[in-house]
């Protein structure tokens, strides 16, 4: 089984000109699919991958409720969403609550795109308020290409967020913060929270992937792919490589994916 935590989709309409602008901003860089929900799901069929989760990001106060009834409109089958709120929102802690209500098991936050630094104290009562809701939050964190200095969420401001996000379920993208791996081994490995693998292969040098896993536990590291950025047969070609366990590669590819999302 391959479950796949860190997958984007857009909505039909706007899928075309939100990859390209996307891909201008970051330089160019590749896509591999067309961003829309079909085309996601076939190429989950094309690379193997059973499951997959799906973030969205509200990068403005006013997409949080359209950001989400989107996500609660994907979610089903092979397709598990996520929801956003964004901090600068006056209704964000409600919108928690709607996503709930939605039946949306987790929420992402982009702090790059949502302008506040992961560690800020303003954060405090929305980080309070996903812990109560035991809602699993998945972070950017690190390097994000597409945008300029500087970086809004390293891994040492992830651990210093840490103590009002008790109780929900951390994950840190990218290996606990792309491009900046050996601070994640600092400041993140051993904490009680996930990194997923999103975006990662030919990039992060395959020794200090190896190192990131080891230090980290393969109980709680998620594979993901940061689909349609990379792709589920890149990310998990390099994982191959790192002389890991069987039992430790089917943590990584499916098993605490499953323990999480409760299937």
């Amino acid at each position: 089984m391959l479950i796949d935590f860190h997958t984007h989709i857009f909505p039909d309409a706007i899928a075309p000109k939100a990859i390209r602008t996307l891909s201008q901003n970051a330089g160019g860089a590749r896509f591999f699919y067309d961003g829309t929900r079909k085309g996601l799901l076939q190429f989950m069929r094309k690379k193997g991958v059973d499951i997959a989760v799906v973030l969205g990001i509200a990068t403005n106060p006013d997409q949080q409720r359209p950001v989400n009834d989107f996500a609660a409109s994907l979610n089903g089958g092979k397709l598990i969403a996520f929801g956003s709120v964004h901090p600068d929102a006056p209704d964000a802690l409600s919108e928690i609550d709607r996503i709930c209500d939605l039946g949306l098991p987790g929420i992402k936050l982009h702090p790059d795109y949502q302008q506040f630094y992961g560690d800020d104290k303003k954060m405090t009562p929305i980080y309070e308020k996903i812990a109560r809701k035991e809602l699993i939050v998945v972070f950017h964190c690190g390097v994000d290409i597409g945008l300029y200095p500087p970086v809004h969420m390293t891994p040492a401001r992830l651990s210093n967020a840490l103590k009002p996000l008790e109780g929900s379920t951390v994950v840190a993208a990218h290996y606990g913060g792309y491009m900046m791996w050996e601070q994640a081994i600092e400041s993140l490995c051993g904490k009680d929270i996930y990194l997923d693998t999103a975006y990662a292969a030919g990039r992060i040098p395959p020794n200090l992937a190896s190192a990131v896993i080891r230090a980290h536990g393969a109980d709680r590291i998620l594979f993901g792919s940061d689909l349609p950025w990379s792709h589920a047969g890149k990310e998990a070609a390099l994982i191959q490589t790192l002389g890991l366990s069987k039992c430790d590669l089917d943590k990584i590819f499916y098993l605490n994916a499953k323990r999480l999302l409760k299937i």
